[in-house]
């Protein structure tokens, strides 16, 4: 079977739903979110929910390359598929944040600069690509934990398109210098060549070995898929852990993750996942819709569903 026969079938289960839409008094917005090992994601239950506060109606459907049979080749005919469907747009998670970017007409100046897109909309035979994961993460990371941060050297796990967001907000709007860690050292450095286009030379360095990093810096990102439900383990080495650390695992599901539950036994200062997750979707909530969210709102809710 081929790869275009199978994305049309995957499709089918939607197109009923699609037809009905339309006829809807109240505004109707269909969007979805492809990714790998998706199902535990509360996307789907944060936007729905929030679009029936707003009187829409709001249908967000998985499109999980893992039950599908699927991978990155099958991108551009998923693009294609949600956009003959009428969906109004997708998010986009691991491992297709930076895949997806050769797919799309244009990037907002967000997403061009960080190099991946976790929201895509589609307008007028047109898909735009838009970062809400580099606002998401520093808001959230605003609350919890930046106020001790302003110069503050950090090891941050994974140089994928998470990693590549949270380093231009980083960047951009602290003092910090950052080592990169990455399992494919290659891509580790090529994002602190591209890092250094922007901030200069020195802001960022390519970290070969997480025990030494961890010996000389004040905080730990983990912007890497492992602490997830389908990737358990921990992405560092739990005994270099120490009190005066602090640490930040962007993984929300499950919500505390083999990290989030060391780092808190070591004493760490911690931040979850949860916070990146309900800002980085209220801003995809906005786009998509162009109604502004209730962010207060979201979070309640997303602490009742963890």
């Amino acid at each position: 079977m081929s790869r275009q026969t199978r994305v049309a079938n995957n499709a089918q289960t939607v197109d009923a739903q699609i037809e009905t839409m339309g006829t809807r008094k109240h505004p109707s917005i269909l969007v979805g979110l492809i990714g790998a090992g998706i199902g535990g994601s509360l996307s789907p239950a944060m936007h729905e929910h929030e679009g029936d506060m707003h009187g829409m109606r709001y249908q967000y459907k998985f499109i999980d390359l893992d039950k599908l049979n699927l991978d990155l080749g099958d991108l551009p005919e998923l693009l294609l598929a949600a956009e003959r469907m009428g969906f109004n747009g997708l998010n986009i998670t691991y491992p297709c944040k930076q895949a997806v970017v050769q797919h799309l007409h244009e990037l907002s100046d967000a997403a061009a600069r960080i190099g991946a897109v976790n929201t895509v909309v589609f307008s007028n035979g047109r898909r735009v690509g838009h970062n809400t994961d580099a606002w998401g993460f520093f808001e959230s990371f605003n609350e919890a934990i930046a106020s001790h941060c302003e110069h503050d050297e950090i090891l941050l796990l994974g140089a994928g398109g998470a990693g590549a967001a949270i380093s231009h907000a980083l960047l951009g709007k602290t003092n910090c210098s950052l080592e990169i860690f990455d399992t494919d050292p290659s891509r580790a450095s090529g994002l602190v060549e591209s890092l250094a286009d922007v901030y200069g030379n020195g802001r960022a360095v390519a970290s070969r070995d997480t025990a030494d990093s961890v010996s000389r810096v004040n905080g730990v990102i983990n912007a890497t898929p492992v602490g997830m439900t389908r990737s358990p383990g921990y992405p560092i080495e739990p005994g270099l852990l120490r009190s005066d650390l602090w640490v930040a695992d962007i993984v929300y599901f499950p919500i505390e993750t083999k990290l989030v539950r060391a780092a808190n036994d070591a004493g760490c200062t911690v931040m979850n996942g949860g916070g990146m997750a309900v800002f980085q979707a209220a801003r995809a909530f906005e786009i998509f819709t162009g109604v502004r969210p209730d962010i207060k709102r979201m979070k309640a809710h997303f602490n009742t569903l963890v």
